[in-house]
């Protein structure tokens, strides 16, 4: 098997069992540097086995312990060295294990690989004391790196403000100490650990949640205590311990009685301890005193169920043998989330308590009570033991005889007591956290997947550098303007009600027009009449025709204009539909409101510019009339005269004669509306469409380059609570990073 890859400068070794003593072994035929065949085994040109060798292979010659060796192959960096060593029972060889310490890769480094010593081959592989890492064997610490991880980024079960937010600690396996005031759990706790470090008292001392993680040293280290929130500080002065959870429980909770769900976190390094993490609840009570609410005892139990409900929860349920099972607080609540005692470990503590005559052998045997698994009695130290100091490891001593001179319970003594209760609890929560890694393992990158498209969603953080939020700017920009003119170009909705103006109300408002009024017999002959002045039209009223056509070419004015507006009105709102549907944009609320108004700008001076081109067109229909259409008036009269000749009598001023001319302004009239109906809707797109999708943000360009850094940061002033959200969506994302990559670094080295 080979190791995985060291460190630049460490020893890399690679581990193949050979099967054979030396003495089994005969010299390499060719000679090599190895001088033996067997190690040359690992070397393809230099195989020749010998006749033991094929013996052993094929089973006719049995390997005892004291003939099985292996090769081990010494590298580093280009060199190289091969050596035989006795294969030791007590050590696995894994290549979990094949890194020797920091200290042994640091004297390593000093000898020449090329000379090895000649004692190295008897050397063992491990060094004095240390234990080979099985596979998944760190699981427990696993558990405690991603719990620490998870309470530093506000993730701890039952946290208000991050509940809509998916919480890896309720997914992970733990021990959720769980029993009645004074049933003996701060007793059983410290005796586990072998130390004398929880607050005592009346009432209610546990008031958060206090998740300690064991963890075993080597033989000789001496003892001590860390705690997450001042992390570069050791205690090996237990009682300070006790004062630093005092303390920073009264940091957060006030010195009132109040209760909190955020976790204390403590680490303690002992060889005298098994890898274990247990989280001590609060007392579950029944009774509020001085300074609690009324509502206290439901409070406590709300918490406890916040833990124990999680179907990843070892329930470790103590209760206190002097007092009836029935009633003890611990197994109802257990009772209520494990009906079928899968998960729930019974203890019973306080058996030295027992009334004389009376025995607890009907709870610890599981008659009483039946759990899935047995029932652990404890003894722990009595109050004039904790008053003069016993030491916890005497305590234990005494613990253990008083279960071996028991004549109740000698014949349970094998598993009885605090130091079996740790090493089942250890056992069983390491068979949890194997089983349940899988489903961990899929939980954190499905919810990765979650997370990361919520972060797509909400927007990356913003850079502090004004280079980088003027980049965003323009890259928020151009992200509006494509989906503007999409909105134009028929990839979105809304571009179609331009059309509508132009083929649907232009031509209604130009059917609505007055001119029915306005060349009325009447109004014709005031306005001919007018025209004359003094002196009447000799032959035919040119200036009546033009005063008609130039004043009723005006009212073409109104349609022009009203197209204008109406087609501002779209691209407005098409304005504030785009702002709405750029996401990137939605959580800058004062940059949407500084861009609407610059678009709104600019919009307002396209309409402008549209108003005056398509008035224009109005103003040119009326400046220069169209000579053709009237050179055809005269012919058409001289021939209808032809045929029938006026009389000289024939007055030119009847009414037929003001109708004719009602009638020629009229046509002319109508030939221009057909030609406004065409050129009004080009002036418009050329004025305010054309424009809006070439230069809608020019002017909010200039404006922004005009803008100093604080401007720039003003600008992209987000929503608090957006911010809010995003800052915690990306600490748990990045939680369930860090856990996946914990979790591959442990489950690689299977």
């Amino acid at each position: 098997m080979v190791a995985p890859a060291a460190p630049h400068g460490l020893l890399q070794v690679t581990v193949k069992p050979l099967g054979l003593a030396p003495s089994d072994m005969r010299r390499c035929p060719r000679r090599c540097s190895s001088g033996n065949a067997a190690i040359c085994r690992l070397s393809p040109p230099c195989r020749q086995p010998s006749q033991k060798e094929d013996e052993a292979r094929e089973g006719r010659r049995a390997l005892t312990p004291e003939k099985m060796w292996v090769a081990v192959m010494l590298r580093r960096g280009s060199s190289s060295r091969t050596l035989p060593i006795r294969y030791n029972s007590d050590v696995s060889l894994l290549p979990s294990s094949t890194h020797r310490t920091a200290h042994d890769a640091r004297q390593a480094e000093r000898r020449p690989l090329s000379r090895p010593s000649r004692t190295f081959h008897r050397t063992p592989l491990f060094p004095p004391g240390a234990t080979a890492m099985k596979p998944m064997e760190n699981v427990i610490e696993l558990v405690n790196r991603i719990q620490r991880a998870c309470t530093v980024l506000g993730d701890h079960g039952g946290d208000g403000a991050a509940a809509s937010l998916p919480a890896l600690w309720e997914a992970l396996p733990s021990v959720a100490v769980v029993g009645g005031q004074s049933s003996g759990k701060s007793s059983v706790l410290e005796s586990i650990v072998g130390r004398d470090f929880l607050p005592r008292g009346s009432g209610i001392v546990t008031r958060r949640p206090l998740v300690l993680q064991l963890q075993k040293t080597e033989e000789g280290q001496e003892d001590y205590a860390q705690f997450l929130h001042i992390p570069k500080r050791r205690f090996t002065d237990f009682a300070l311990v006790r004062k630093e959870i005092e303390d920073e429980t009264d940091r957060l909770t006030g010195r009132t009685k109040q209760i909190s769900p955020v976790p204390i976190h403590l680490s303690i390094y002992s060889p005298k301890v098994v890898n274990l993490t247990l989280i001590d609840l609060p007392g579950l009570t029944k009774v509020a005193i001085d300074g609690q609410p009324e509502s206290i005892a439901q409070d406590i139990e709300n918490m406890v169920h916040l833990y124990v409900d999680k179907p990843n929860c070892i329930i470790l349920a103590i209760s206190p043998a002097n007092q009836d099972i029935a009633t003890s607080d611990a197994i109802k609540l257990a009772r209520d989330v494990d009906p079928t005692g899968e998960r729930t470990f019974g203890v019973l503590t306080k058996l030295d308590l027992m009334d004389k005559g009376t025995d607890a052998l009907d709870v610890l045997e599981g008659r009483a009570y039946r759990l899935q698994h047995p029932w652990v009695g404890i003894v722990n130290r009595s109050q004039a033991d904790i008053n003069r100091n016993v030491d916890m490891i005497l305590a234990r001593r005494k613990e253990q005889e008083f279960f071996e001179s028991s004549p109740e319970y000698a014949h349970l003594a094998s598993r009885m007591g605090s130091e079996y209760l740790a090493k089942l609890l250890s056992q069983q929560l390491e068979a949890v956290i194997r089983a349940r890694i899988p489903s961990i393992t899929s939980l954190i990158n499905k919810t990765i997947d979650e997370l990361e498209s919520e972060m797509n969603h909400l927007g990356r953080p913003i850079g502090s550098d004004a280079g980088a939020q003027l980049y965003l700017i323009l890259e928020l920009c151009r992200a509006f303007d494509k989906i503007f003119k999409e909105h134009l170009d028929g990839g979105r909705s809304g571009g179609d009600r331009i059309y509508g103006v132009f083929n649907n109300q232009l031509p209604a408002a130009l059917l609505k027009l007055p001119f029915d009024r306005y060349l009325s017999l009447q109004n014709v002959k005031r306005v001919v009449s007018q025209a004359d002045g003094y002196q009447p039209h000799l032959i035919a009223p040119e200036q009546g025709y033009r005063r008609l056509i130039e004043s009723g070419l005006n009212y073409f004015r109104g349609p022009a204009e009203a197209s204008v507006d109406a087609v501002h009105n779209v691209l407005k709102e098409l304005v504030r539909k785009s702002i709405g549907e750029t996401e990137e944009l939605r959580r800058f609320p004062t940059l949407q409101r500084e861009l609407v108004a610059a678009c709104y700008h600019s919009l307002e001076r396209f309409r402008e510019d549209g108003r005056k081109t398509t008035v224009r067109l109005v103003d040119m229909e009326a400046t220069y009339l169209t000579v053709e259409f009237f050179r055809k008036l005269p012919q058409e009269v001289d021939r209808a005269g032809t045929e029938n000749p006026p009389s000289p009598s024939a007055d030119r001023y009847t009414d037929a004669h003001f109708r004719r001319i009602a009638s020629n302004v009229s046509s002319y009239i109508g030939m221009v509306s057909d030609t406004l109906k065409n050129t009004i809707p080009k002036a418009v797109v050329h004025c305010q469409v054309r424009e809006a999708k070439r230069s809608l943000l020019n002017y909010f360009y200039s404006q922004l380059g005009g803008k100093d850094a604080k401007q720039l940061t003003l600008l992209l002033d987000e929503d608090p609570t957006l911010m809010e959200r995003r800052q915690r969506c990306f600490k748990r994302l990045e939680l369930y990073k860090s856990a996946r990559d914990e979790i591959d670094v442990v489950s690689n080295s299977r």
